[in-house]
This record gives structure tokens, C-alpha cells and sequence, in this order.
């Protein structure tokens, strides 16, 4: 019988998994403190997540113009560079702050809590915290919010819940935007909520044309707002 391949696996590299921990230790702690803060003065927030062009801003946007009347709201909005989308929000008469990574894929919960100095919680019922464009990176970095929610769009193909099931798993809501163009793109609507389900059943899965305001309705209900 012949001898199986043995990987070793360098010391440094196992160093570098020990790293990891503690930095993943670290933001849980940072988001507990998030959470707290959040709480005390009764703000309610939601974490969207997605890739770029899934149509996050887009869903915020039509959820801010619904429910800006009804509560106090605020956005934090995480990208890489520019302040693009945080203009898009200021349209919209709500207060909006920028958060710009530089070189980093995802928003963790101290740049977070750093935002939220910015803001005064007692005026704010709602805050929306829009992730960086990613479906890896921001899974394992809880920032602290009351809801995760992921967008996907079906320009991205069939297979993006099942090639990053990781970040499905974590969402209290997946939203399939853009199904309008689902023909078009030869993906299936119906496949993809069940993938959505079968990595989470808890999840609540939603339907939306967010440019047009189709579904958004029932996105905030899904979101008890």
C-alpha cells in the first residue's frame, strides 16, 4: 500500500491562524460593545451585505425613502474608496457617513463603533450600515447590528450562494435583486431561494427590482421595520 502525501505546514503560517483568532476575538468583543451602544439608546441597525453592484445602495435608498417618516435613520456607508454612495443617501435627507477602507475587503466593528462617535444616537431610532462590495470578508466580521441582511443579484450567476455559503448562513434576510433581468441571465429565481434555504432555513428570502421599487415593501416588513 503506498504512503499517502504529507503536507507540513509551516510555523509561521500556524502563527498566522493564531493571529486570525485574535482578530476575530477582538471584533466579536468590539461588536459587543457596538451592540451595547446601539441598545442604549434604542437603535435598531441592519448590516447589508453583497457584492458591488448587487444593488445594496439601491435598497437602502428605497427603504430610506419609505421609512424616513417613520423613524429617525442614519447610514454608514463602507467601501474601499470614494464617498459615492454616501452622496446618494444625502439625497434622500438623512444623515450619511463614509467609512472608506483603503485596502481592506469588509467594515469590522471598530471602525463601526469609530462611525457611531460621529453620530448622535440619542436622535436616532434606525441606522443602516452598508457593507463593503464582498460575499467573503464580511462574514466573519459581525459588526454589532440587529439584522444581517445579503444581496444578491441574479446578474452574478447561479452559483453565488452555493460558491459562498458561508456568508448565506450568517444572514437573517437574503434579498434576490434584480429579477426582472433573471431570463436574460438564464438564472433561476426559484433555484436560487432554495439554495438560499438549504444553507439556512431561518432565513428570510425576498424578491426585489430595487430600482424600481418592486418588493422593497415587503423587505421591510420581513425587516420588522
Amino acid at each position: 500500500m503506498s504512503e499517502p502525501e504529507v503536507v507540513t505546514v509551516p510555523e509561521e503560517e500556524i502563527l498566522d491562524v493564531e493571529v486570525e483568532k485574535d482578530v476575530l476575538e477582538a471584533n466579536r468583543k468590539l461588536a459587543e460593545e457596538v451592540r451595547k451602544a446601539l441598545d442604549a439608546h434604542g437603535v435598531k441597525a441592519i448590516d447589508v451585505m453583497g457584492s458591488i453592484g448587487s444593488g445594496k445602495t439601491t435598497i437602502i435608498e428605497e427603504l430610506v425613502k419609505r421609512l424616513k417618516t417613520k423613524y429617525s435613520i442614519a447610514v454608514i456607508s463602507g467601501d474601499v474608496a470614494t464617498s459615492i454612495d454616501a452622496k446618494r443617501i444625502l439625497q434622500h435627507g438623512v444623515e450619511a457617513i463614509q467609512v472608506n477602507t483603503g485596502k481592506e475587503c469588509h467594515l469590522d466593528a471598530n471602525l463601526v463603533k469609530k462611525a457611531l462617535g460621529r453620530l448622535d444616537l440619542s436622535k436616532l431610532d434606525l441606522l443602516f450600515i452598508e457593507n463593503v462590495g464582498n460575499l467573503i470578508c464580511p462574514a466573519e466580521f459581525p459588526l454589532g447590528a440587529h439584522k444581517r441582511v445579503v444581496v444578491v443579484s441574479v446578474t452574478e450567476g447561479p452559483y453565488m450562494v452555493v460558491k459562498h455559503p458561508m456568508i448565506f448562513a450568517e444572514a437573517d434576510v437574503v434579498v434576490i435583486n434584480k429579477v426582472d433581468l433573471a431570463q436574460a441571465m438564464g438564472v433561476d429565481v426559484d433555484k436560487l431561494a432554495e439554495d438560499c434555504l438549504r444553507v439556512n432555513p431561518r432565513a428570510k428570502v425576498m424578491k426585489t427590482i430595487a430600482r424600481e421599487g418592486v418588493g422593497v415593501d415587503e423587505l421591510a416588513k420581513a425587516l420588522e421595520l
